[in-house]
């Protein structure tokens, strides 16, 4: 394979259209057709080297010298650590960034497509279905919450699947499109069937510079500002979910420290608004020593963090399977790109969409401690739910 990147003169095509795409507030990617799909054998996380390995034998013509310029793999990850995945490297791709500047990498002369906006059908009647009833999911909330004050885990994040099933297909590039619009601020991406808008950065790394954003705690919101600035005091003044948050940024820190030739972590954090909810959230940053690690090495290290899990991880996880009837998927797991210098940006994958023909899959998790109350947590998912629901049936 060869591949050629060059400045892009024009306008950048819509993105809406693309086959796949992650957004940032510093740069878009957009990518059209397949040049090569990389099958990781389970579990993924041993084998994230097979990515690396396809991307290094693509012979490149770099005319821009940036990242992302050149072939990039975009990647969805199982929310389970001993599943298979696949990643994707496109054979086009088309790259804006915040100033401005725009590119286009095209293997094997791969020809950019027609991205004329295409007319879609809006489905007239939406069937819907909770894997748990509201009373069967507070109970598993309750049992975890036994478990927690027994000692056996500080922390559970359980969620709450919601499937709806369309009259029609459902078309993810305008689910991506309206979360895109909603969300200028979120991570947003649409990956092989999965889509969303997530306020939570994983990890990136650009040379030798890595950040984090851990979020854990969480409180609904109204649009009313009053209200919402109220409710924003009360979170940071919350016990139970500065402790919530406190496990997740300790977790992020110790798992990037043996990177790192220095890393800083916010002294406070932050109160992130996000759609119907606002969230704590604390930018954890350093610099990487040499030779410095692949994103994919930092995204294995990292997942799953007590945000999306819980801590201690092992005995989370198994509680976890314990306790949701249903496989997470790709719900929770880290999803977005990386070119072949090991630069890339991974969001997790909370406030999401899996699309597969006219149904839609959609989930909602709260992080479960001892003092945790099942009615409230309850009413936690609902607010999340209200964040992506509405963005993917319009009635």
């Amino acid at each position: 394979m060869r591949a050629t990147c060059v400045r892009l003169d024009v306008a950048a095509p819509d993105p809406t259209w693309a086959d796949m795409r992650f957004d940032s507030p510093r740069r878009s990617l957009a990518g059209w057709g397949v040049a090569l799909r990389i099958d990781l054998p389970a579990p993924w996380p041993n084998h994230l080297h097979l990515v690396s390995d396809a991307l290094a034998v693509i012979d490149l013509d770099d005319q821009v010298g940036a990242a992302a310029a050149g072939p990039v793999a975009f990647a969805a990850f199982p929310f389970d650590r001993t599943a298979s995945a696949t990643v994707i490297i496109p054979a086009v791709l088309v790259a804006t960034t915040r100033d401005g500047e725009r590119w286009i990498t095209r293997i094997d002369d791969a020809v950019l497509p027609d991205t004329t906006p295409r007319p879609t059908v809006s489905p007239i009647r939406v069937t819907t279905m909770l894997d748990q009833s509201p009373e069967a999911w507070c109970d598993s909330v309750a049992a975890a919450t036994e478990r927690i004050v027994a000692g056996d885990v500080t922390k559970v994040v359980l969620a709450r699947r919601q499937v709806l099933t369309a009259d029609q297909p459902i078309d993810i590039r305008q689910i991506a499109a309206r979360l895109a619009t909603a969300h200028p601020h979120s991570l947003r991406w649409s990956i092989d069937g999965f889509c969303g808008a997530s306020p939570e950065l994983l990890v990136s790394r650009f040379d030798d510079i890595v950040r984090a954003q851990p979020m854990a705690g969480t409180t609904p919101r109204t649009g009313e500002p009053g209200t919402d600035q109220r409710r924003a005091a009360e979170l940071l003044a919350s016990h139970k979910n500065r402790d919530e948050h406190q496990i997740t940024i300790d977790m992020v820190h110790d798992a990037l420290l043996d990177w790192c030739s220095y890393l800083d972590v916010e002294p406070e954090p932050q109160v992130v608004a996000a759609g119907s909810v606002q969230h704590l959230a604390t930018m954890v940053e350093g610099r990487l020593s040499h030779p410095a690690p692949s994103v994919l090495e930092l995204v294995a290290a990292l997942h799953p963090t007590p945000a999306v899990g819980g801590w201690p991880r092992a005995a989370a996880l198994e509680l976890i399977g314990e306790l949701e009837p249903s496989e997470r998927g790709r719900y929770a797991g880290p999803v977005g790109w990386v070119d072949r210098h090991g630069n890339g940006a991974f969001a997790v994958g909370i406030r999401s969409v899996s699309v597969d023909a006219d149904t839609a899959e959609l989930w909602a998790g709260v992080g479960v401690v001892a003092d945790s109350d099942p009615l409230t947590e309850l009413e936690e998912t609902r607010a999340k739910f209200a964040a992506t629901i509405g963005h993917v049936i319009r009635l």
